[in-house]
C-alpha cells in the first residue's frame, strides 16, 4: 500500500504521524512510504533518517496521493483539495472543529477514522490517551505560568512554600487529562478537587496522588462552589465524538477571582466551559470576566518531541493493520471501526452526527461498508 505522511500546517504544530523507526516497519513489510520533506524536523526527525528508514521524500501533493495518509490534526481549508477516495488517519474532532470539515469528507468519499473515537477491547481509547495525558501534565504548567502577575495573573504560585501550602486547583473530569492535571497540581503542592461522576474511583484515585488531592462528585453547586474559590481550573471533560457540555457557566465564570486562569483542555470538542473559544499557539489566551482562558487546540503540538513519540507509538500497530488488511481490518474489529466518522460519503459516527444536527446523513459503518460491497 501506498503510504503518506504529510506536514503539519496548523499553528505552531510540531508534531508528525510517523518517526522514522514506523516508516521503517511500514517499509520492511513492503509498503511504500511518501513522507513530506521537513515533516519531522520540528519533532527532531531529520530527512535523511526517513531516507536511511526506507521513505521516500516528496511533496505536500506526493505525500497526500496516496491510499491511506497518516496525520496529527484534522486537514485545514489549505489542504482539503487533496481529500479523495482513500483512508485518511488523524484526530478529527468532527463535533468541535469547523462544520465545513465534515462536509469536505462526505463530498470526497474519504473513509476518515479518527484517533479520538477508536476503541480498544476494553471500551478505552488508546490514540487520544497519549495525548491526553500530554494535555493534563501541561494544563498546570501553562495554568501556573498565567497566573505570575506579569502575565495579567493574580499572583499566586501553586505549591509549597516552606511547608506551606498555596494555591487551590479545580479539576473537572478524572479522566486521563483529568488525572495527569490532578497528579500534577498535587505534586507540586497546590490543594487540589478533582472532580468526576463515579464515586467509586475516589478511594482509588487519592490513593494514587501525591500531596492534598480530594475526589468530589460533580453537581451544578460543588462545581460553582470550588471554581469560585480556584486559582486555576482545568477542564477535561470528554464525551466521546460528541460536544463537550458546558459544566461551567459564564455564571460561574463570572464568579471567579479576577487574575485566576482557566485551562479548557476540551476545547477540540467544544470546550466544557461556557466563555471558552479555540485559540492558538501563537495567540493563546484571552481574558473575559476577569479570568484568562487558554483554549489551545492543539496543546501537545508544544511539546512535539515527547508527543510525536508518545503518539506514534500508539497509532503505529493500527497503522499497519490497514496498511497490511485495508478496510478489512476495520470490519474485523469493532473497536477499531468505531473510530470511522466517515465512509462512501455517510456520516457513520452517531455522536457527530447528534453533534452537528444531521443524523439524516448518518449511518453504522457496518451497515454502509456492507452496501458499498
Amino acid at each position: 500500500m501506498r503510504i503518506g505522511v504529510p506536514k503539519e500546517i496548523k499553528d505552531q504544530e510540531h508534531r508528525v504521524a510517523l518517526t522514522p523507526s514506523g516508516a521503517r516497519a511500514l517499509a520492511a513489510a513492503g509498503h511504500q512510504v511518501v513522507v513530506q520533506a521537513s515533516a519531522g524536523e520540528g519533532s527532531g526527525f531529520g530527512d535523511a533518517e526517513y531516507g536511511e528508514a526506507g521513505a521516500s521524500l516528496g511533496t505536500a501533493e506526493q505525500a497526500w496521493n496516496a491510499e491511506l495518509v497518516l496525520k496529527v490534526k484534522e486537514p485545514l481549508e489549505s489542504e482539503v483539495h487533496h481529500l479523495r477516495d482513500q483512508m485518511l488517519f488523524t484526530y478529527l474532532h468532527l463535533s468541535g472543529v469547523r462544520p465545513a470539515l465534515t462536509e469536505d469528507l462526505l463530498g470526497a468519499g474519504t473513509t476518515a477514522i479518527a484517533y479520538e473515537t477508536v476503541e480498544d477491547s476494553r471500551g478505552a481509547l488508546p490514540l487520544l490517551a497519549p495525548m491526553s495525558a500530554v494535555a493534563g501534565n501541561m494544563a498546570v504548567v501553562i495554568g501556573s505560568y498565567y497566573l505570575a502577575r506579569f502575565n495579567g495573573g493574580r499572583g499566586m504560585q501553586l505549591g509549597t512554600v516552606l511547608g506551606e501550602s498555596h494555591g487551590r486547583v479545580t479539576v473537572i473530569g478524572d479522566g486521563v487529562v483529568g488525572r495527569h492535571a490532578a497528579r500534577s497540581a498535587g505534586a507540586l503542592g497546590a490543594r487540589v478537587s478533582l472532580f468526576g461522576r463515579h464515586p467509586e474511583r475516589g478511594p482509588e484515585l487519592e490513593a494514587q496522588m501525591t500531596g492534598e488531592v480530594h475526589y468530589r462528585l460533580s453537581a451544578p453547586e460543588t462545581i460553582a462552589e470550588d471554581v469560585a474559590r480556584a486559582d486555576l481550573v482545568v477542564g477535561g471533560v470528554l464525551l466521546r465524538g460528541a460536544r463537550a457540555t458546558h459544566v461551567v457557566t459564564e455564571a460561574m465564570v463570572r464568579g471567579m477571582q479576577s487574575g485566576t486562569v482557566i485551562v479548557d483542555v476540551s476545547i477540540d470538542q467544544g470546550g466544557c466551559v461556557e466563555t471558552s473559544r479555540p485559540t492558538s499557539h501563537s495567540d493563546p489566551v484571552f481574558t473575559t470576566h476577569g479570568v484568562t482562558h487558554y483554549c489551545v487546540t492543539n496543546m501537545p503540538g508544544a511539546y512535539p518531541r515527547t508527543s510525536t513519540l508518545a503518539l506514534t507509538g500508539a497509532t503505529l500497530p493500527y497503522a499497519m493493520r490497514l496498511a497490511e488488511r485495508g478496510l478489512a481490518a476495520l470490519a474485523e474489529d469493532p473497536g477499531f471501526a468505531r473510530g470511522v466518522n466517515t465512509f462512501g460519503g455517510r456520516l457513520t459516527c452517531e455522536a457527530v452526527a447528534d453533534a452537528l444536527g444531521i443524523r439524516d446523513r448518518f449511518e453504522r459503518f457496518a451497515e454502509a461498508l456492507a452496501r458499498a460491497g
